[in-house]
């Protein structure tokens, strides 16, 4: 194992002391072409060129002498310390920090971050990247090859964000271009870059936060999810209104509670009704497009995400055709449309799905549509009762199936 493991980070400063002490002593140093060709790394020492760290990791625990592994910004953050210090390998590092490529960017951009998510995309993780990028004003997206500003745009199609694209921070070659999403994808963009997605609403961090990332909305003396119309109409969402067996707030609980909607996914609400599910899915993290044929009920939704200052994207149509334009979805709730619509949300293979029905016949009928296909479903019933609590006395009732469907291929 080597005597000695130093990893530094390097933001196109000049190295501090300590990073050229122990490159000096230094008999084996890793890093990427641009960090071997630094002056500063001995002509003498062993060289490897990092593409893959779990096999420089195993070089570096059987090498017998003093290592260093140099790495863009900081590398503890989204880095190579996590790889390095990873049980199976058991090498224990120092590290010597730089700037981190997310603070340089927005640096550059001159804009302040504790408000940004940030987010890794790989061709693996992408679409979940880009949920982000719908459901929340500022993300910093840390990119790859074939993961990328154009690969992005393309996936974020029909939805306005604002890129700031830095290429090649802390080197020779840096560059910043500033441009809406649908422009870039017409580029071909240097690697690695970081991109700053802005869009979705408004800025939600006050001055005086006391938590990073973005802050969820609260307006003044609303608190709870699931909440009753009341509670959207002193929001400010004055025409909101439940309309219907599937908009009593026992169910929408209920439904939020199997569908488990959180940051990275992205939600489908067929039939969005009054945009209450919608809305508290978008208040979780989530990204959320709300479907429904009625224009009226499109304003609502579109009202009651004003209201709670989060994105939610409003398409007017009657599933299931308009189903065909959506991007993949990871969770549904299907407020309307019955079996056909079913059929084609099973088509897509989201992770879960939920719906309901009035009664017996129609809920065995939408359970035998959901069956099967690599689907497990359950049912229940659920029922409700308000009571006026003056005088104790039953004011309204709700009884309705809860019919929830879960691919068994994934793992519990």
């Amino acid at each position: 194992m080597a005597d000695r493991v130093t990893v530094i980070g390097w933001d196109g400063s000049p190295l501090p002391g300590a990073a050229t002490a122990a490159l000096s002593a230094a008999t084996l140093v890793a890093g990427a072409a641009h960090h071997l060709a630094l002056p500063e790394v001995p002509p003498n020492a062993e060289r490897i060129r990092l593409g893959s760290i779990d096999l420089a990791a195993r070089r570096i625990a059987g090498h017998r002498g003093s290592a260093v592994v140099l790495a863009d910004g900081d590398p503890g953050f989204f880095g190579v310390v996590r790889t390095l210090r990873a049980r199976e390998h058991g090498l224990e590092v120092e590290v010597v920090p730089a700037v981190s490529s997310v603070a340089t960017a927005f640096a550059r951009a001159g804009m302040p971050w504790d408000d940004a998510q940030i987010v890794v995309a790989h061709p693996r993780t992408l679409r979940r990247a880009v949920n982000v990028c719908r459901a929340h004003h500022k993300v910093a997206v840390l990119t790859s090859p074939g993961a990328g500003p154009a690969e992005l745009a393309l996936l974020l199609d029909g939805i306005h964000r604002t890129f700031v694209i830095c290429e090649e921070l802390g080197t020779a070659r840096e560059r910043v271009t500033v441009l809406t999403s649908d422009k870039a994808a017409d580029h071909a963009w240097r690697d690695p870059n970081v991109v700053i997605v802005i869009g979705g609403g408004p800025e939600t961090t006050p001055a005086g936060a006391w938590i990073a990332g973005r802050q969820p909305s609260y307006p003044q003396g609303i608190r709870g999810w699931a909440l009753p119309a009341e509670a959207y109409r002193a929001a400010g969402a004055e025409r909101m209104q439940e309309s219907g067996e599937g908009e009593f707030p026992g169910l929408r609980a209920a439904q939020l509670a199997r569908l488990g909607p959180r940051t990275g996914d992205l939600l489908w609400d067929i039939g969005s009704g009054s945009g209450a599910l919608a809305v508290e899915a978008a208040r979780f993290g989530a990204a959320v497009i709300a479907v429904d044929a009625d224009p009226a009920a499109c304003a609502r939704t579109e009202a009651a995400a004003r209201a709670f200052g989060v994105p939610v994207q409003v398409v007017r149509g009657r599933a299931p055709h308009i189903l065909e334009q959506l991007p993949e979805p990871d969770v549904v709730r299907i407020g309307g449309g019955g079996v056909p619509v079913a059929r084609a949300v099973i088509d897509r293979r989201p992770e879960r799905i939920v719906t309901h029905a009035s009664n017996r016949d129609e809920a065995e009928a939408l359970g035998a549509a959901l069956t099967g296909n690599g689907y497990t479903v359950e049912c229940s019933l659920l029922q409700s009762v308000d009571l006026d609590t003056e005088v104790w006395t039953e004011r309204e009732r709700s009884v309705v199936f809860l019919l929830s469907a879960g691919r068994s291929d994934l793992a519990p």
